[in-house]
């Protein structure tokens, strides 16, 4: 099908695109709708598959079973973001959905049907992890296609809300449906709200990208990779690559994709904040604060609640800017709201009881939810839509693929040095990443578009 094709692309004017905020945009509200089902999918996928692989083998093989989607996942991330690009990232959506889909009731199908032991735990993750490769590139490039600039902080929070309700509802309904029918029920449960979000998918109009939608760095014509390299993608339906294209390989496409964020004078330390940023947030409110909740005292009642600031912060910001829209001096915003977070994930260490350490947590996650959110909606906006995909699997690397290292190392370091000096150098590495922003001028002074 290609982008010609109606029920693909709609053809819009700018001015009426942009006079339909996010929020009342029935197109935009049903990406929404398929990107919530197939969260909440994931959420109650993960329940089951933990609590079959326990039953089935020992807690060590269990943990195997449940790291084996990382690996894929992490190596084929870059190659995933080219797909996306040459394919369309509405296509690349909907084909791995299916896949995702299929896989998941085909496992489920199993276990009613016989007890196969971990061999098909571990195909399932690995598949799910190959496939999330291609995935998480292609929904993070999808939103620029559903609606227009102006709208895209808007989106990115109300994407924090689906994120938000689909970690709240996905546990407590996986814990019921093992509680129902065991494992496979839970498959099953999975599988069928994964398989919600395909026909709505399939419903939401892509729109054509306007040449002047197309963003123009410095040495950078419209279209062109920062090195002069013609960049590829998918048109704006999600068709084929054009025959003839300049990029032939793969390859060739993923380089010219890392040059283009490298000379981006606004993307290049825009990842470089992503990653200080991760890495600094990700050990602290895992790892880190289970250990400081055991070393208080706390217990799991008051780390629970510790972990319900945090979300209640999250989702304050997220509907603050699904409902604002727009958030004016956006780098300078972005940067400071990463270095009060930073301050706020030091202070964690030293709070005397559990509901300042609550208070302190939605702080946090207001702060981070701030700052990931405009982060988000910068790569949207900055990046040349037809290498969008390849922009978004290098953000993603960095934060699914490198940041999660930071739980083993801060593990052992609260071993060997305790929570206070560990939260304390946590929240310096985190603060850098509002430093480098403040330190790049294009990124300090970076705007979103009205």
């Amino acid at each position: 099908m290609t982008a010609t094709t109606a029920t693909t692309t709609v053809p819009t004017a700018r001015a009426a695109v942009a006079d339909t905020p996010a929020h009342r945009d029935g197109n935009v509200l049903r990406w929404l709708a398929a990107y919530t089902a197939s969260m909440t999918g994931d959420s109650v996928y993960y329940i089951a598959l933990s609590w079959a692989a326990v039953q089935s083998g020992t807690p060590a093989q269990a943990g195997i079973v449940m790291s084996v989607s990382a690996l894929p996942r992490a190596l084929l991330m870059l190659g995933g973001g080219v797909i996306a690009d040459r394919l369309g990232p509405r296509r690349v959506v909907i084909g791995s959905d299916a896949v995702r889909c299929a896989t998941v009731l085909a496992v489920a199908a199993l276990l009613f049907l016989t007890s196969p032991g971990l061999w098909p735990l571990a195909l399932l993750a690995l598949v799910f992890g190959t496939v999330d490769a291609v995935f998480l590139p292609a929904v993070g490039a999808l939103p620029a296609r559903v609606t227009s600039r102006g709208q895209l902080t808007r989106v990115q929070g109300m994407r924090g809300l689906g994120i938000r309700f689909a970690g709240v509802v996905g546990g407590p309904l996986g814990g019921l449906a093992v509680a129902v029918g065991g494992a496979a029920t839970a498959f099953a449960f999975a599988g069928l709200l994964i398989a919600i979000s395909v026909p709505l998918l399939v419903s939401v109009r892509i729109r054509e990208l306007p040449a002047d939608d197309r963003n123009a760095d410095a040495g950078t014509v419209r279209g062109e990779g920062a090195g002069g390299e013609t960049v590829s993608g998918g048109d704006a339906g999600g068709g084929k690559a054009r025959a003839g294209d300049a990029v032939g390989t793969a390859w060739h496409d993923l380089r010219v994709g890392l040059r283009y964020i490298r000379r981006h004078r606004v993307l290049a330390p825009l990842m470089l904040a992503i990653a200080l940023g991760d890495l600094g947030f990700v050990g602290p409110l895992n790892v880190g604060l289970t250990l400081l909740a055991d070393e208080r005292g706390w217990g799991a009642s008051g780390m629970g609640w510790v972990l319900g600031g945090f979300g209640a912060g999250a989702g304050l910001a997220s509907l603050l800017l699904a409902v604002r829209g727009r958030v004016p001096h956006a780098g300078h915003v972005m940067a400071y709201a990463c270095l009060g977070g930073a301050v706020a994930i030091g202070a964690l260490a030293f709070v005397p009881g559990v509901v300042a350490a609550a208070g302190v947590a939605l702080l946090i996650g207001l702060l981070a939810g701030l700052s990931g959110a405009l982060c988000g909606a910068l790569l949207q906006t900055q990046a040349d839509p037809a290498c969008l995909g390849r922009v978004t699997a290098v953000a993603s690397l960095v934060s699914l693929g490198f940041a999660p290292l930071s739980m083993p190392l801060s593990a052992a370091a609260i071993g060997a040095w305790g929570t206070g000096p560990v939260f304390v150098t946590s929240a310096a590495v985190c603060g850098l990443g509002g430093v480098v922003v403040l330190s790049a001028r294009n990124l300090r002074r970076a705007e979103l578009p009205t």
